[in-house]
């Protein structure tokens, strides 16, 4: 065969991919909805978790069925993490480390299935810093897939270069950041999970050593961002970390478009609640599968949306996992006094459809990013609470982009008022002077939900990796 034929051949071979992410919903979305995509142009895709963790994932499209195998790998026991607790969604925050734990020791069943499986790529998140040694010992080609932004990574550049050692070294941009930007934790956000991220928790490394181990090893680092929304940062990522940087585009979840689970109860009686509703007019409200406010939060956010006096539907999450002995209660009199205008969900909540209905006008958010990009492919347009994580570098990216309305709260304590709730939500909503959010909304819907986009970079990450794979086996043949 000559060197042509042979060339043509290894392109059309198709790839065996092992997607490897963190124990977290916000992680393991966008991780699959990756996976479909690349299903979708016929390559084969392992998608690795917990048994539990896989069985609450979305059902994949009959089509995609035979392309992706979900791989599940038991999660060890280890001292503090409660029964059945597989994702940061069952613990409360100060539990979390005890799952890195427990994900570590994940090491051996993931090492056993890449030997067996012998695949041409593993993608994994920035818990797995322990897998480039594993996968390169293997031959596997590795690649770190950040459901951070770009933005973000550049923040933190964990190169061995940073001297930042206080919380309020990173309330201002780095030095390393060549352009104006005010992207920066507000100091309340970065205390409470300087700890963890920075100097360690009880999991016995920071989440700075993962990041760094990641990208240090890695052949290539794929960013779920794409270059409309931050080039300048994209750009920085490259030169900061001497990597390939792949952007692999927002991966939005497909618009549901009805099917069995249209029958599903649950979503019949928000829908009919919601169908009641003039178009437009309602506030949803709902901080992720793991922020949960704490008593003070809960009261002002719950009277700030009733002097709002904006209908509104709060997906309102009481409890981290069984084992979380915090009670949170809803003010006395609140659901007695907004009935009618507004309903509190403290069960599960459908998400996507209930921010695609039409008479949804705005969705009060954590900046969890996962929920930015369902909100922003349906042109909603977003009012800013932060609790934890990346949230705060998210809110600060969307509002120097002018994409999002952050809710005014003390600096050193993070603490808001009802008052503040409800002003922000009327600004962004209702008042005609400041229209600018709402089309700002609209603009970026270009950016967020266009399908035809999202294909090309997935189609660009494909190509990628297959020219890796190409120049494996040259170099193979070589020797």
């Amino acid at each position: 065969m000559d060197s042509q034929a042979l060339r043509s051949k290894q392109d059309d071979a198709k790839l065996h991919i092992v997607l490897f992410p963190w124990l977290a919903f916000g992680h393991m979305i966008p991780y699959l909805e990756l996976a479909k995509l690349v299903a979708q142009r016929g390559h084969h895709v392992s998608f690795v978790s917990t048994p539990r963790n896989i069985d609450r994932l979305p059902k994949l499209p009959p089509n995609l069925t035979p392309f992706i195998s979900f791989v599940k790998i038991p999660l060890p026991h280890v001292p503090n993490l409660p029964e059945n607790a597989e994702a940061t969604t069952d613990l409360p925050e100060n539990k979390v480390p005890f799952l890195k734990q427990a994900y570590n020791l994940l090491e051996e069943g993931i090492t056993g299935f890449l030997d067996a499986a012998a695949p041409d790529w593993v993608l994994h998140d920035f818990t797995a810093y322990w897998l480039v040694p594993i996968a390169t010992k293997l031959g596997i080609a590795c690649g770190f897939l950040s459901i951070f932004t770009a933005s973000a990574l550049c923040f933190f550049n964990p190169s061995g270069q940073d001297h930042r050692t206080e919380p309020e070294d990173f309330t201002v941009a780095p030095k390393w950041v060549p352009f104006p930007s005010r992207v920066a934790f507000r100091y309340f956000e970065v205390v409470k999970i300087f700890n963890n991220a920075i100097a360690g928790d009880a999991s016995g490394t920071s989440d700075m050593h993962r990041f760094e181990a990641c990208l240090r090893g890695c052949d290539l680092l794929a960013v779920r961002s794409c270059t409309e929304l931050e080039p300048e940062w994209l750009r920085l990522l490259e030169q900061l970390y001497q990597k390939p940087v792949v952007p692999v585009g927002q991966l939005p979840p497909i618009l549901p478009h009805g099917g069995d689970d249209d029958e599903d109860e649950t979503w019949l009686e928000i829908k009919g609640w919601l169908d009641k509703q003039a178009g437009g007019s309602v506030v949803y409200v709902a901080f992720g599968s793991e922020a949960k406010p704490n008593q003070t939060e809960l009261t002002e956010i719950a009277l700030g949306l009733e002097q709002s006096e904006l209908p509104f539907f709060w997906a309102l999450k009481l409890k981290r996992g069984p084992c979380d002995i915090e009670v949170i209660q809803l003010p006395e009199g609140f659901e007695e006094r907004t009935k009618g205008r507004g309903v509190v969900c403290t069960s599960w909540a459908p998400q996507l459809k209930i921010l695609s209905h039409p008479s949804i006008c705005g969705f009060l958010s954590h900046s969890g990013w996962t929920s930015v990009v369902e909100a922003l492919q349906l042109e909603r347009p977003l009012i800013l609470l932060t609790f934890l994580a990346d949230q705060g570098l998210n809110a600060s990216f969307l509002r120097e982009k002018k994409m999002g309305c952050l809710i005014p709260r003390n600096e050193e304590d993070g603490s808001f008022t009802r008052e503040a709730v409800a002003r922000s939500l009327r600004l962004v909503v209702v008042e005609e002077g400041d229209k600018f959010y709402r089309d700002k909304a609209k603009e970026m819907r270009a950016v967020f939900g266009d399908r035809d986009r999202q294909n090309q970079y997935v189609d660009t990450l494909v190509s990628c990796l297959k020219e890796h794979r190409r120049h494996v086996h040259k170099a193979a043949r070589a020797n």
